[in-house]
């Protein structure tokens, strides 16, 4: 299969070498009359009846190779008049035509952006920013490219106002992932990950991605759980016939080229792609119901597919691959058009993490836990794009396949104490995780003119997906490290554990159906619109978790060499020293069916050339049924939460037209928030070293109302500058809290309704072109853009139930503290400079930076402060190259400041702390190197 592949692509090469060299060439320069015929970048060069076109450089310039023969050149631009030039093309020759566009009798009002390719530009997106009624921010394909953006998750962080933080999503004007929602063209689709409220972004390669939209005001057609932001992904669909393949590798400092650990299990050239086999599934010796069953030698050293050992080799450097495929063909006599697109994508990365990890002993004020943790992960990510569209004159239909798949192996080592042992300063922790996670979503959309002059259109989808979120055979053992290569256990005390958790979405099925009407002017540009619609979704999915543990027979301890145990084990299995026994209990599966229905109306008015308004609501119904067993008996019956809540969700949004290139906004809303699936599940995650994460089955959602007003300034077709000022009053905010287990030590983290909370504060952005300064800075652009925010959260001093509030403030009078998750400030900035080494050589290069101020990362509960996320700020460097119509290279240096990332405890406890160390956790990521060449067939 190898040598067929390269022969294909050999042979691929040397024809297109052989017939370009019969090819004539079209060049020239488009400039804009609007600007005193300055440049026009992003322009769209067509040859007229075929699929060749190009888009003209920063610069304007543009060039087509094309067979000899007679021609009709097409020159068009967002808002633009279209101009049309026939030519004569003669092999080897090369012509030259410069034209001038301008936008004549266009206006902005007159512009509707239709094309894919068109919405991917920075320009086309600016104007589509300032016609929108609702205030919303988009990053499209050409904006990713250029700030070298290889994921969605990183891809979002370029818009005001959001930051991502490693493992934990997106924060949006400081308020972290729950407060957020994604659509996939516009239809809901469910998280593969029952931690997160939407998918991690970051296994959404931009390969896939034509337009990031960012929605941070509620408009009618949004689902009603919106505070922080609704992400909208729309998947590529190219209107062009290419082939284009790509290939990276990067080196992080500290992470690539080092001594790293990864299990015996992980090294098979499947595992390398991220396709493992069963071999750590759940033993066929236990029981479908489980029960404290202990397992014979024979099925404790055979019944497990996986094992402790793993291998110490050298970590080698990350590595991504991708191939892109387009075609487009005219269907019919009436130029109807079909188009597909299959994307294949994979990367994967070595990380190695290492610092403190603490906990607090609320009981003393000391150290409950005091470890050195040091994680060795690889991760791979892994997606597959069908697309397939059907255009008419009045029909688009189109169908998405998306298949994402993220692997990671993990061996983390744990050197220190816990439960205050402060004598055992090497007690020994190894645990070796594999967790998958895949999401299979197949979607139908569509749009259609019921009359041809688009009064009347209807606009439809349905969405189909399935989730699986895994934990195989989590494995840890616990013990003493006598010296670098040996440790020595205990068989009691759940020293030895196997863990099993997995969730699965069975099925998530979400419809969209939409009518809208424009009325009362026959110029539809000037019209009034009313929309009708039905959003919902429905989700069903299970969870089960089992969990083992070594029981002593004839022996109570082993000494083993660290990597390599399972020889030792295995003979004391056989010796009859020890077994394993089932220690899951009866709360081992849960069971949630969400049914969520909603009606809206929208109506959008255009009082006068000046002033638009739209008004609307939105009716949400939402049935929630949690089903759960309780400690107890196996046999007892499945406990049940119902939750039936219908929501009115009001919405208005205007807008006044300044002048023609200016506006104010201002948005009133009512939305609510559901918890992350986690947050609210009731099942108790219990990590190897004593800590555990906890849902709370009682959480309410949050009621939300929220007030934007936004001024923005569009200098030119290029620069922007706006502010915005904002308010939200949130009843029943859902916050993380820490508190100690019961028993012998131990921490829990869990989730609570607070009493209500407000937020205000403020957003400000700048997009300039540095001219303005000189000329000697034509080719460099500054942007950036900052948020401002403060809160308040009052709690109650009693819960309803009479038991007492456990936070720590909960003992002042009208207690009160910031929200949790949200930061004081963020900044994000980049300074872009373009460039041309030859005619054919074009050079982008940016530098980008982000930082947020310190936050609450959990609530502090028992006497002890809050914990907070300290600063952290990421300085990437990223040059853009290409080289010429077929080639590009990105070169990347990833986090040049390579800061520390810290949690620590505050300084405010109200019981005496004996450490003269407040931080939890500590580590640091490395600075990265990265190239990515891609090749256009």
């Amino acid at each position: 299969m190898k040598f067929n592949l390269k022969f294909l692509l050999i042979t691929l090469f040397i024809c297109t070498i052989s017939v370009a060299q019969n090819k004539g060439t079209i060049s020239g320069v488009l400039t804009d009359k609007e600007t005193n015929n300055q440049p026009l970048p992003f322009a769209n060069v067509l040859v007229k009846g075929t699929n060749t076109s190009a888009n003209t450089d920063i610069d304007g310039k543009y060039s087509l190779s094309i067979n000899p023969g007679n021609y009709i050149i097409i020159f068009s631009f967002v808002g633009y008049e279209s101009v049309e030039q026939p030519v004569t093309v003669k092999a080897n020759e090369t012509i030259t035509v410069n034209k001038v566009l301008s936008s004549g009798s266009f206006t902005l009002k007159d512009v509707v952006v239709k094309s894919t390719a068109n919405k991917e530009k920075e320009t086309a997106l600016l104007l589509d920013q300032k016609n929108a009624v609702v205030i919303k921010q988009s990053i499209g394909a050409q904006e990713m490219s250029r700030k070298g953006v290889s994921d969605v998750e990183e891809g979002l962080t370029k818009i005001t106002g959001i930051t991502k933080v490693e493992g934990r999503g997106l924060f949006v004007r400081g308020l972290e992932d729950r407060y957020n929602s994604l659509l996939l063209n516009d239809l809901a689709v469910p998280s593969n990950n029952p931690f997160k409220k939407i998918i991690p972004l970051d296994i959404f390669p931009t390969d896939i991605v034509s337009v990031l939209e960012t929605y941070k005001t509620f408009n009618t057609n949004l689902y009603g759980d919106f505070a922080g932001a609704t992400f909208n992904i729309v998947t590529t669909a190219t209107g062009k016939s290419q082939t284009k393949i790509n290939f990276g590798a990067g080196y992080t400092i500290n992470n690539n080229l080092k001594k790293f650990l990864i299990s015996q299990d992980a090294t098979s050239t499947s595992d390398f792609f991220g396709f493992s086999g069963n071999e750590r599934d759940l033993p066929s010796a236990l029981t479908k119901t489980p029960s404290n069953q202990t397992l014979t030698a024979d099925q404790a050293a055979n019944g497990f597919g996986s094992g402790f050992d793993v291998k110490s080799d050298v970590s080698p450097l990350n590595t991504s691959f991708g191939i892109t495929h387009s075609e487009k063909f005219n269907v019919g006599k009436k130029d109807n058009v079909f188009q597909y697109l299959i994307s294949l994508n994979y990367d994967n990365k070595f990380q190695i993490r290492s610092g403190a990890d603490r906990i607090f002993n609320t009981a003393q004020g000391n150290y409950d836990n005091d470890l050195v943790t040091t994680q060795y992960k690889f991760i791979t990510n892994s997606s597959a794009l069908l697309g397939l569209t059907y255009k008419t004159k009045r029909l688009s239909l189109t169908s998405n396949t998306t298949y994402l798949k993220s692997t990671e192996n993990l061996i983390q080592d744990q050197l220190g104490y816990t439960n205050s042992n402060a004598a055992q300063t090497n007690g020994f922790i190894r645990m070796n995780q594999l967790q998958e996670s895949t999401f299979l979503n197949t979607q139908l959309f569509g749009n259609y003119k019921i009359t041809e002059d688009e009064r009347h259109t209807i606009k439809s989808g349905i969405s189909f997906s399935t989730t699986q979120y895994e934990l195989p055979d989590r494995k840890s053992f616990k013990g003493i490290k006598m010296d670098d290569n040996t440790t020595s256990i205990s068989y009691t005390g759940n020293s030895l554990t196997r863990q099993y958790l997995d969730f699965k979405g069975d099925q998530h099925i979400s419809g969209l159906l939409e009518y809208g009407w424009k009325f009362g002017n026959e110029d539809l540009s000037k019209s009034h619109k009313l929309t009708a619609g039905y959003s919902g979704y429905m989700n069903k999915m299970g969870s089960e978790f089992r969990f083992l543990v070594s029981q002593n027979l004839n022996s109570n301890s082993a000494t083993f060499p660290t990597n390599t145990p399972d020889a030792t084990l295995n003979n004391e299995i056989s010796n009859n020293n020890f077994t394993y026994r089932e220690g899951t209990n009866s709360t081992y599966k849960a069971m949630l069916e969400e049914f969520i229905n909603a009606g809206y109306l929208d109506l959008a008015l255009k009082f006068s050339e000046k002033i638009e308004l739209n008004v609307g609501a939105r009716v949400e119904q939402t049935h929630r049924e949690t089903k759960y067993k309780s400690t107890g008996s196996f046999e007892d019956p499945y406990q049940k939460i119902i939750n039936d809540k219908t929501d009115i969700l009001p919405s208005l949004n205007t807008k006044y037209i300044l002048n023609e290139n200016s506006n104010l906004r201002f948005a009133a809303s009512k939305t609510i928030t559901r918890p992350v699936i986690m947050e609210s599940y009731p099942l108790e995650f219990v990590n190897p070293d004593g800590t555990i994460e906890r849902g709370n089955e009682f959480l309410t959602n949050s009621a939300n109302y929220n007030f934007d007003l936004k001024y923005e300034l569009f200098p030119t077709n290029k620069e922007l500058i706006s502010a915005t000022i904002f308010t939200k009053m949130i009843d029943n905010p859902i916050e993380r809290l820490f508190t100690n287990s019961a028993g012998s030590g131990g921490q829990i983290i869990t989730y609570g309704n607070s009493n209500k909370a407000l937020l205000y504060g403020a957003e400000f952005e700048f997009l300039f072109q540095l001219e303005r300064i000189s000329k000697s800075l034509s080719n460099f652009s500054l942007g950036a853009n900052a948020a401002l925010m403060d809160t308040k959260v009052t709690i109650e001093k009693t819960f309803e139930n009479g038991v007492n509030n456990p936070e720590t403030i909960a003992v002042d009078d009208n207690p009160s503290r910031k929200l949790q998750g949200a930061s004081p400030w963020i900044l994000n900035a980049d300074l872009r400079y373009d460039s041309e080494f030859s005619e054919k050589w074009k050079s982008s290069m940016t530098m980008v930076y982000n930082v947020y101020s310190k936050r609450i990362y959990a609530v502090g509960t028992n006497g002890l402060d809050n914990y907070y996320e300290m600063p952290f700020g990421k300085l990437d460097f990223i040059w853009q190259n290409k080289i010429s119509d077929k080639f590009d290279v990105k070169l990347s240096v990833d986090n040049l400041l390579n800061p520390s990332y810290k949690i620590e405890m505050g300084a405010n406890s109200r019981i005496p702390i004996t450490e003269s160390d407040l931080t939890v956790r500590e580590y640091k990521k490395g600075v990265g190197f990265s190239m990515n060449v891609s090749y256009t067939f």
